[in-house]
Order: C-alpha cells, then sequence, then structure tokens
C-alpha cells in the first residue's frame, strides 16, 4: 500500500483515541444494537466527550474547529471495524454541516453545541415516498401562515430518523416554482403534527435506525428557515460533494478492512490439503482487488485534499462516489466467495459488511445519477 501523506502525527494520535474508543465502547454492544434497531443513545454522548462528533463546528459554538480531516478518520476507524449502526458520517459530514454553512447566528448558538457534544441529534429529511434522487421533485410543502410555515409531507428512509432531535426538512416554500422554490427547515421533535413511523427493516446496517417520518399541520415558525428562503436546492447541490466524498471515504475504508481480514482468512482455511491462499485464483482475486483498492484510495485522498482547499466540484466527488462504492460492492462479493459458506454465515464480518455495502451504491445519489452528472460534464 501506498504511504498515505494526508494525514499528520496530530491526526493519527486522534484515529488512535478513536479507535480505542470505538474498540472499547461500541464493539462490545454493536451485535445487541443490530437486534435493538439502534445504538443505545448514550454513545452519542460518549463520542461527544471525546471530540468525534461533528468536530468541524467552530470553536465559538462549542465545536474543535478542525478540518474534515478528523471527520475523514472516525469514518474511517468506524467502517474498519464494521460498526454501521452509528451515524455519526450522516450527523457529522451531512446534517450538521448545513447549520454551519446557513444557519443564523442564533441557529448555530442554540443548536450546534449540542449537536457536538452529542445532546442532540441530527437527520436531514431529504427522500420521499415517489422522490428519491431527484430532490426537484420533492412533494412536501412548506407554506407560510403569518409569522409561521405550514408543513405537510412524508419522508422515508431517513437515517437517524428515530433518534433524532432535530430534523432539517427539504420542503417546498414556493410550489409553483418547482426546484427554485425549495427551501431547508429546522423541525424540532415533540412539534405539533411531527410523528415518526416505524423503524425500518433492511438488509443491512441493521443497528442504525432509518425512519419514515410524517408531518400533518406542522406549524413551525419562520425563523426556523436555514439560510434564505428558496434557496433549498442550491444549498443541497453546494453540500453534495461532501456528502458523496463522506461516501467514497466510508467505502474503502471497509473494504481494505474486509480484504485484510480476508487475506489473512485464506492463510488459515484449508481445501485440498493446503492453504487456499496458495490457489493461483486466491492469488489473482487478492492482487486484482488490492490494486483497485490502492488506486482509489490514491485518489480518494487527492479528493479530500481538495475537499480541504474548497476546490472539490461536483463532478469529481461524483466520480470518488461512483468508483468507490462499485469497487467496494465488488470487493465484498469477492470476499465473501473467498470465505466460501463461512462467508454467508452473519457471524462473519465479511457477511455483514457484504449486507452494508449494497446501499452506498443508492444513497447520497444513486450510481446512475453520478454516471449522468459525469456524462453531461463531458458532452455538453
Amino acid at each position: 500500500m501506498i504511504t498515505r501523506t494526508i494525514y499528520q502525527q496530530e491526526h493519527e494520535m486522534f484515529r488512535d483515541s478513536v479507535r480505542k474508543f470505538l474498540e472499547d465502547k461500541v464493539v462490545p454492544y454493536h451485535e445487541q444494537w443490530e437486534e435493538d434497531g439502534q445504538v443505545d443513545r448514550s454513545i452519542w454522548l460518549k463520542a461527544g466527550e471525546l471530540g468525534m462528533i461533528s468536530p468541524t463546528v467552530p470553536e465559538e459554538f462549542g465545536g474543535v474547529g478542525v478540518d474534515f480531516r478528523y471527520n475523514a478518520i472516525v469514518d474511517e476507524e468506524v467502517s474498519r471495524l464494521g460498526l454501521s449502526g452509528l451515524g455519526f458520517a450522516l450527523h457529522s459530514d451531512i446534517a450538521v454541516p448545513y447549520i454551519i454553512h446557513y444557519g443564523s447566528d442564533e441557529q448555530k448558538r442554540t443548536y450546534l453545541p449540542k449537536l457536538v457534544s452529542g445532546e442532540m441529534i441530527s437527520a436531514i429529511a431529504m427522500t420521499e415516498p415517489g422522490t428519491g434522487s431527484d430532490l426537484q421533485g420533492v412533494q412536501t410543502t412548506a407554506i407560510k401562515d403569518g409569522s409561521d410555515y405550514i408543513l405537510n409531507g412524508s419522508k422515508t428512509f431517513i437515517t437517524n430518523g428515530q433518534l433524532a432531535d432535530i430534523v432539517i426538512v427539504v420542503a417546498k416554500t414556493k410550489p409553483e416554482l418547482g426546484g427554485k422554490g425549495t427551501s431547508l427547515i429546522l423541525l424540532e421533535e415533540g412539534t405539533k403534527g411531527f410523528t415518526k413511523g416505524k423503524n425500518l427493516k433492511k438488509v443491512g446496517m441493521k443497528a442504525q435506525d432509518t425512519s419514515e417520518l410524517f408531518f400533518d399541520n406542522v406549524r413551525v415558525p419562520q425563523s426556523n428557515l436555514l439560510g434564505e428562503e428558496n434557496k433549498g436546492f442550491i444549498y443541497l447541490m453546494q453540500d453534495l460533494p461532501q456528502e458523496r466524498l463522506s461516501v467514497a471515504i466510508t467505502g474503502i475504508a471497509a473494504a481494505e478492512s474486509i480484504l485484510q481480514q480476508t487475506i489473512e482468512y485464506t492463510k488459515e482455511r484449508k481445501a485440498f490439503g493446503q492453504p487456499i491462499a496458495d490457489f493461483q485464483n486466491t492469488q489473482f482475486k487478492l492482487a486484482e482487488m488490492d490494486t483497485e483498492l490502492t488506486a482509489a484510495r490514491v485518489f480518494v485522498d487527492r479528493c479530500l485534499e481538495l475537499l480541504i482547499e474548497g476546490k472539490l466540484d461536483t463532478v469529481t466527488a461524483s466520480k470518488a462516489k461512483l468508483l468507490c462504492s462499485d469497487l467496494q460492492c465488488r470487493v465484498m462479493d469477492e470476499c465473501v466467495q473467498l470465505h466460501g459458506g463461512y462467508g454467508y454465515m452473519w457471524e462473519y464480518p465479511v457477511a455483514r459488511a457484504w449486507a452494508d455495502s449494497r446501499v452506498q451504491r443508492i444513497y447520497a445519489g444513486t450510481n446512475e445519477i453520478m454516471k449522468l452528472i459525469i456524462g453531461r460534464s463531458l458532452t455538453q
């Protein structure tokens, strides 16, 4: 593996503390959380004490004020250990940055300190039953009524949905304008008319709460508008590159971890009187995966550098998401095959990783949408 240059000594010290915390405080309980369908809420508070949650939040609002490399370290370590129940990436990489970038001073002072400490958990409600990657087709509305908005509609597949205390709702404030009439509304749990549906049962990520959300004439103060009215679609487009890079980061880290575990397994597992690592087919498969992951890792690290420099564009982020999620799924599938029947047993990390990986090609914009974005950039 090529030596990584993106991280310095202080980053690796932070990584060591994150890894130890996860091994001590999360790994022993994750299997039970899979049965429960969600993690224990207390783990958010414990992670907050360590500075693992939303480290990019400025110091004046309770954060550490560091760059996205610290988010990436948390993402990598969570993914390497297969702790897919933790919704930290959605919270820190995707939802909270909207408040950092577009929130008023009052909104930042009200929410950010608690979002950093783990006292509050966030979610962002984009997807609807009838609209997935088509954010311009959102049907949820937030219509002005005096000094409030009246919110109506529903959302589905919302990560952190059961535990969320604050939800960023994507809604149409001017439906007649289509996508140009989209806004972002901050909605707190407990608001009258706001209900959470069942915790959805998924193929993978079984410890991560994923929910339906319903809005029935929910009255929200206009002061809960995030940024400017009707600028929501623009905000989403501006922040999606970071979201897609986050998917790429978690995908490569998970695939690297499972590949390493598979290499060790092939050295120990015997067939026809010899370790299966001695077979040419095994060596070819391992060589192919290692080569592709090395190349992808270099590209993702460069994308991370571009993000920190404020230069990561939509097309490049789409390439990272497309490349890494496709590769992640291929690696997981090959590693299951190399494990044989044991690879299909839930007690083996490779089985969990295989199930967890599939959604990476769907959320944050399907890979077909990624191809469309890249293709249009080449032909228009």
